[in-house]
């Protein structure tokens, strides 16, 4: 391998209009390249200097710089001074992730009175130098080729506009838990209309099933109802319950949504008589308390629950009537039918909540022990209105000892806990069970001090502010912790007549360096973790994607936590992931902000990289709509012209997502994506692939 020379050249500046065989004249590239060293990120390993200087002797480059941190204030201006006073119309800048800095340089390059798109973005850092650390010559080698594809590339650039399309000044909110309504809260508070609905008939979510919430230690529906007197006391928020969405179409600023409403069976905010419930003689589990005690086919969830009146379930009502004779045709109607109807709407946050896990039977004696239950009932039994008023009794009996076991549902291994219908475990950690767990705990001890409470858990992931309290407390509370591995699963099994207590916890505690323990218990409480709600409807509908962990997904976890693939289409609260009540809130501002952001002026801006059909070269095979993945982004259409009639493919820029499957299946080369055009593909490869005079010397 031919060797790289010595540093050569000082590792300021580089003029290689000098080297150029002619003065480029006004219509011709005039190119900028520039090196950034990225703190010794990149130079530490690429040779900066000597990439600059070969770059500098390239055709239609006008100056070549190399410099410590060209995002930093006066690197943008070495940038901005350079096309003002040497007149460039093309930037070529190598450094770390176009992710991190793509946005910057544009702007930089946009305040010199440049088309932002005339810059094209190398990888050095990335791409090179960290993956080639222990090979600094192979890695400037591979730099110098690299930069000199992007000069290639910069040769043939043309300036490009945004796709600018008209928005509706409208979001649509689905569903209508905490994070959903604080979204809703927010967009309409910054003067945009707001369509928001719940599938079930009442808002609130989950939060309104708990008594208090961590670390506050606040009445979780005091809070909640504050919250919802505020979305209804906002006149820009239209609230459909009983709703979901059944079609969508179009795109990003224009969405067309159907939805379908299904009735409540009662006239609006009438609480039929108890008389009237009472007589109806289905009995369902009620969700409200987690199936610990049952319900009517006509009911409200709990007192002060929002919309106020009663609602029928129609999947259990037999519309048998023995309601109506009670309260009234006046007042009940078993006749209604679902309604449907349009909105249209600009953007759309999907605000779908949790479920929690729900045990396999027999699992940790789940389903088939009745002393085991899951975290959320107990959290009904410790509630004032719930199944036992807040006493701790189970099955007639006073709880004297109590265990609880982490992790049911969550960090699951393959080969350990049994899959889900799709095949897959949770592998994931639902991050809130733990604090709950302990919080739950502590409260325990302050109501029933009398109660021995073991906590079983793998690790204690009490993370948030103030949640560790919870843990040291617990500690002082004499909670016994034992420690197990994820492999090893305690085992729940029936005590031996006359024992004193009805179970027996079998775990092998790591604490006491592997040591088989038995605990006596009362009741198990299994602090079952997050799954997000069946969405799947909406994931067709809408083409978004859902993680491995089947919450959806977002672009980009740190640079774009809350946007999908799909512009437009933004997420809220644990739809996306296990969250608490404030992280859910956080996603949920940070939502609406972006809906703000891109429906505040009326339209809406998108990237340019989208196809583009030569409508001279079109034969109208339908090839390119064929293979299209993005529905509606690419279509034939019939023309008439000098007698003949023909088709012609059309693309919907707002749909298209310039994926370029469509450029591969052309047979006749006539579409490319704007920015990425074969020719400009071509000649990056040339520059690659070829010897030139100006890189003989080092490849």
């Amino acid at each position: 391998m031919p060797e790289i020379p010595e540093k050569s050249v000082s590792p300021e500046s580089i003029e290689a209009g000098q080297s150029n065989t002619r003065s480029p004249s006004d219509d011709e590239p005039r190119i900028g390249v520039y090196v950034c060293h990225c703190g010794g990120n990149i130079s530490d390993v690429v040779r900066c200097e000597h990439v600059a200087e070969v770059m500098a002797r390239l055709p239609n480059v006008t100056v070549a710089r190399n410099t410590m941190f060209l995002c930093s204030d006066p690197g943008q201006k070495l940038i901005t001074d350079d096309i003002k006073e040497k007149g460039l119309n093309r930037i070529v800048i190598g450094a770390c992730s176009i992710f991190l800095h793509e946005e910057t340089f544009r702007r930089t390059v946009q305040r010199a009175g440049l088309n932002p798109y005339l810059y094209t973005h190398i990888g050095l850092r990335e791409q090179n130098s960290w993956v080639h650390h222990a090979w600094p010559q192979e890695a400037t080698e591979k730099a110098i080729r690299t930069m000199a594809a992007g000069v290639a590339k910069a040769r043939l650039m043309r300036p490009l506009e945004p796709v600018r399309l008209p928005a509706q000044k409208h979001a649509l909110v689905i569903g209508g838990g905490v994070a959903g309504l604080r979204a809703a809260l927010s967009i309409a508070r910054r003067g945009l209309q707001v369509t928001l609905i719940e599938k079930s008939h009442f808002l609130g979510g989950r939060m309104a099933q708990w008594e208090h919430i961590f670390p506050t230690n606040e009445d979780a529906r005091t809070l909640l109802h504050g919250l919802i007197e505020e979305v209804l006391a906002e006149p820009n928020i239209t609230i459909h319950t009983g709703a979901e969405v059944i079609s969508t179409k179009g795109y990003v600023g224009n969405f067309e949504i159907r939805i379908r409403q299904q009735p409540r069976g009662v006239c609006d905010g009438l609480a039929v008589p108890d008389k009237a419930i009472a007589a109806c003689p289905v009995s369902v589990p009620d969700e409200a308390n987690y199936g610990l005690t049952t319900r009517k086919a006509i009911y409200r969830p709990y007192e002060g629950c929002y919309p106020a009146g009663s609602v029928i379930d129609w999947e259990h009502c037999t519309r048998c009537g023995e309601c109506v004779k009670v309260a009234g045709n006046s007042a009940i109607h078993l006749d209604e039918e679902p309604i449907e109807f349009d909105v249209s709407v600009g953007a759309i946050v999907i605000a779908t909540g949790f479920r929690p896990y729900e045990p396999f039977k027999g699992e940790l004696g789940y389903g088939e022990l009745s002393e085991v239950i899951t975290l959320p009932q107990l959290e009904r039994l410790l509630s004032k209105d719930g199944p036992t008023h807040g006493k701790l009794e189970w099955n007639g009996r006073v709880v004297r000892s109590m265990a609880m076991i982490h992790c049911v549902g969550s960090r699951q291994i393959e080969g350990v806990h049994q899959p889900q219908p799709d095949g897959k475990v949770n592998d994931y950690c639902s991050r809130v069970c733990c604090t709950a767990t302990l919080a739950a705990a502590t409260r325990i001890h302050e109501l029933f001090p009398q109660v021995n409470i073991y906590d079983v858990y793998q690790d204690i992931r009490t993370y948030g502010r103030g949640h560790e309290d919870y843990y040291t407390q617990a500690s002082k509370n004499r909670v016994t912790f034992l420690r197990y591995l994820g492999e090893e699963v305690p085992e729940v099994v029936r005590a031996e007549d006359g024992a004193g207590y009805p179970l027996l916890v079998r775990v092998k505690d790591h604490l006491t360096w592997g040591e088989e323990i038995e605990l006596p218990a009362d009741l198990v409480v299994l602090a079952v973790g997050m799954m997000p709600n069946p969405v799947q409807d909406l994931v067709d509908m809408l083409k978004i994607a859902p993680g491995n962990d089947r919450f959806l997904l977002e672009v980009h976890p740190k640079l774009r936590p809350v946007e999908t693939a799909v512009a437009g289409v933004v997420l809220a609260g644990t739809a996306q992931g296990p969250m608490n009540i404030q992280e859910s809130c956080a996603a949920a501002e940070a939502a609406a902000a972006k809906v703000a952001i891109l429906l505040g002026r009326g339209q809406v801006e998108m990237e340019p990289y989208v196809a583009k059909v030569n409508p001279e070269r079109c034969q109208g095979t339908g090839e390119c709509v064929r293979v299209c993945p993005q529905e509606g982004a690419i279509h034939l259409e019939t023309f008439t012209g000098n007698g003949r009639t023909f088709q012609r493919a059309v693309v919907v820029a707002a749909n298209c997502n310039g994926c370029g499957v469509c450029v591969s299946a052309c047979p006749n080369r006539a579409i490319d994506v704007q920015g990425w055009r074969l020719d400009e593909f071509e000649a990056m490869v040339q520059a690659i692939a070829e010897k030139t005079p100006a890189l003989e010397d080092v490849v």
